[in-house]
């Protein structure tokens, strides 16, 4: 088990070149999967979960060639069309990425073969029933384990039918997996949800030529009449990955931090709305289109941040941040309260729960409730001993805390942020002005992400 020690360095400077985003490196390898001919992924992130990805989609006939260069890691993928993936041989492992998962169930749910898909631990233990329960009413044959709510998932063919679907919940997860059964399915697949969540999935299908149509929360798909086309694209840096580095500096007594080339899908970007109204000093330039996705370059300075509420359409926006966001709250002026975030309960752990014991452990103080949190702000943090629950974004948050702790934090099972950062301890090594780190596992990271 890695543990890793931080400290607050004197000050927090310099520029930073995150992975690519996370969300599309994953879709961009499956819908890849299933274009006709070639398509070519670059700035691909190659984090734990989206090798799973690429793993499976090996696993189902796809040729699929992944190269690091000095700029970052490139995907060639050899797609076989809609009705050219092939049976599995064996098990389909997705490893600890729910994504992977949720998204191969749509994109498996129609096909005339048996797959079985499981993770490890964590991922077994996460709820799939909201994904089966849809997919078995659009006539595919599908079952899981606890009464068809739990991993290992077992699909086994079936003819499906478009239907309307009313989610309960804005889960992109979801919505993708409907979406890509929707282009199996006979007639019209509409998916309703509650509030927007990231639209990856109907930005890329549709400029694969998929027959989609995406109105304010609602998204029509029908089966396709043509293939779809290959994919060329550069994937962004992850909005994700950046939230930690923008945290830190706007909490930092004494730092300036530019994250570059940086996705700013409005879908995803309310974290810097809730920076923003908690005061940071947030600053965005050089924004432009890169394959359809808004980019660009974050400056955070040393700010005074005070509470807010975070709440309702803003949350399935800043999901994957919140724990991140406590922090800041912790430390700002004022309390914070965060509603409507029940999700966070089924995440790679209860991170809820997560984020009140550990971020707790260093002098935060912090309420949890059914759909969220109550944070009491102007913490002093202090160093301790916390624990990742083998959670990559709580580990790198706890990072994040000890950047601003007096003291020494160290942190148990640090390693897990391979999943979706696996260059973190290299930059922030950089913008503390430490040494690199040099054990295995941190080669080749500047080709990854890097501060410079």
């Amino acid at each position: 088990m890695t543990v890793r020690r931080v400290c607050r360095p004197p000050s927090l400077r310099g520029v930073v070149r995150v992975p690519g985003d996370k969300s599309i490196s994953h879709r961009a390898v499956l819908f890849g999967a299933v274009a006709e001919g070639e398509s070519r992924v670059d700035n691909f992130l190659m984090g734990a979960d989206c090798l799973s990805t690429v793993a499976c989609v090996r696993a189902l006939g796809v040729a699929v060639t992944v190269s690091e260069t000095l700029d970052g890691a490139s995907v060639t993928i050899r797609g076989v069309g809609l009705d050219g993936l092939q049976e599995p041989a064996d098990v389909l492992d997705c490893g600890n990425s729910g994504t992977t998962m949720r998204l191969l169930s749509g994109l498996l749910a129609g096909r005339p073969f048996l797959a079985v898909l499981t993770g490890d631990a964590s991922l077994r233990s996460r709820p799939m029933g909201r994904v089966l329960e849809p997919l078995r009413a659009m006539g595919a044959r599908v079952a899981g384990r606890a009464g068809d709510r739990l991993p290992p998932v077992v699909l086994h063919g079936g003819t499906l039918r478009g239907m309307a679907h009313d989610l309960p919940v804005a889960s992109a997860q979801l919505k993708s997996a409907l979406i890509l059964a929707g282009l199996r399915a006979d007639g019209e697949t509409i998916v309703q949800e509650p509030a927007a969540s990231r639209n990856h999935t109907e930005l890329m299908l549709a400029a694969m030529g998929a027959p989609l149509v995406a109105t304010g929360t609602t998204v029509r798909v029908r089966r396709p009449d043509r293939a779809l086309a290959p994919l060329r694209l550069r994937v962004p840096g992850d909005l994700s990955a950046a939230a930690f580095w923008l945290v830190a500096a706007a909490c930092h007594p004494d730092a300036e931090v530019t994250v570059t080339d940086v996705g700013l899908n409005p879908t995803r970007a309310g974290v810097l709305e809730a920076l923003r109204a908690m005061g940071a000093d947030l600053t965005v330039r050089n924004e432009r289109l890169e394959g359809g996705e808004p980019v660009g370059d974050l400056t955070v300075r040393s700010s005074r941040l005070h509470g807010t509420v975070l709440e309702g359409a803003l949350i399935p926006r800043a999901i994957d941040e919140i724990p991140v966001l406590a922090l800041a709250a912790s430390i700002a002026d004022g309390d914070t309260i965060v509603r409507d975030a029940a999700e966070l309960r089924v995440k790679e752990t209860d991170r809820i729960a997560a984020t009140a014991e550990e971020l707790g452990r260093l002098g935060a103080r912090i309420e949890p409730l059914p759909d969220g949190m109550v944070i009491r702000g102007g913490a002093v943090l202090r160093g301790a001993r916390c624990h990742s629950h083998g959670d990559h974004r709580l580990a790198m948050t706890l990072a994040v805390a000890g950047l601003l702790a007096d003291g020494e934090t160290m942190i148990d099972d640090a390693g897990v942020v391979d999943v979706s950062y696996p260059a973190f301890w290299h930059d922030l090594a950089r913008l503390t002005g430490e040494p690199a780190p040099t054990e295995p596992g941190t080669a080749g990271a500047a080709s990854r992400g890097t501060a410079r």
